[in-house]
């Protein structure tokens, strides 16, 4: 019979690569660590690790065991924490991954309400940029992905296995000095990103990049790029300092304050669309439904 903590444990050896690196890892010795190695290669009655010196290699069925091993213990806390729901909520756990604009702005107003309404619900927070935040609830080492994709990207990512909340659509917007020439354009007016082809330009997160490059490419020129970071501050403070121009998700312009800029609308519109993921096991816990469900009312209280 296999158990769910033999489970954690091979991934944590097939991960780290050893005993006592999966021990530290889990907060055990690597004698217990090997002993349930031990109880679960008898329980499928098959070698699951090769030792070959220092190294540890997964035999077929152990790289068999590993592959599904993310698949039995979602489902696993799927039923955990829809039975402690049933018990009103009192012991809920929801692992949220955002990526940084959506921490900043999302976020806290959505997790805000869910203390309020199930204070005995906790949520667990971690940063990390699509794909790799779709990667780790995937893999089982998170309940809810905030996440985003651009609208008609090349090879935009397939999310058919995944519950897909959408939230809001992100437009972006370039960021221009103070005094430079397309800052006087009216609020509500707008601008062709081909008038900005002869800027230097202060590129974003390397997701951002790569759109930012293929939008102009479209346009009919390529960027000179001559600062590249993933700090969006430091991106408003290259702009306002007269070094360049950008272009931002007005979400991650309205999660920093953009001093010495101005904000000026791009025609033609280039949209990201935010949504939130989960796992179809994981949609029906009430702790993981009621996450969604403060997410997407915050989403709706944002600008348009």
């Amino acid at each position: 019979m296999i158990e769910a903590r033999h489970l954690r444990v091979l991934r944590a050896v097939a991960s780290t690569g050893s005993f006592s690196a999966a021990g530290r890892e889990l907060g055990c010795t690597q004698p217990a660590v090997s002993q349930q190695m031990k109880a679960l290669e008898a329980s499928v009655g098959t070698p699951l690790l090769v030792r070959t010196g220092r190294e540890m290699r997964l035999t077929q069925a152990g790289e068999a065991l590993v592959r599904h091993a993310a698949g039995i213990l979602a489902g696993l806390t799927a039923a955990e924490e829809e039975v402690a729901a049933i018990a009103g909520l009192r012991a809920g756990r929801v692992r949220l991954v955002s990526f940084p604009s959506g921490s900043s702005t999302l976020v806290p107003t959505a997790l805000a309400a869910l203390r309020a309404a199930h204070p005995g619900t906790r949520v667990f927070l971690e940063e990390a940029e699509p794909p790799k935040s779709v990667e780790l609830l995937r893999e089982g080492d998170c309940d809810v992905a905030l996440a985003f994709r651009y609208e008609g990207a090349a090879g935009a990512e397939e999310w058919d296995d995944l519950v897909v909340r959408p939230l809001l659509t992100d437009r972006l917007v370039a960021l221009v000095p103070e005094r430079h020439r397309l800052a006087r354009t009216e609020p509500t007016g707008s601008v062709a990103i081909g008038e900005l082809a002869r800027e230097p330009w202060i590129a974003g997160c390397p997701r951002c990049r790569g759109q930012l490059v293929e939008v102009c490419e479209t346009a009919g020129f390529t960027p000179r790029i001559d600062f590249a970071t993933d700090d969006y501050p430091a991106v408003v403070g290259l702009v306002g300092a007269g070094l360049g121009v950008a272009v931002l998700p007005q979400l991650a312009v309205e999660s920093v304050r953009p001093r010495g800029v101005r904000t000026v609308r791009l025609e033609p519109a280039v949209r990201r669309e935010i949504v939130a993921l989960t796992l179809p096991d994981l949609a029906q816990v009430p702790a993981v439904s009621a996450t969604l469900d403060e997410l997407a009312r915050a989403a709706a209280r944002q600008p348009a």
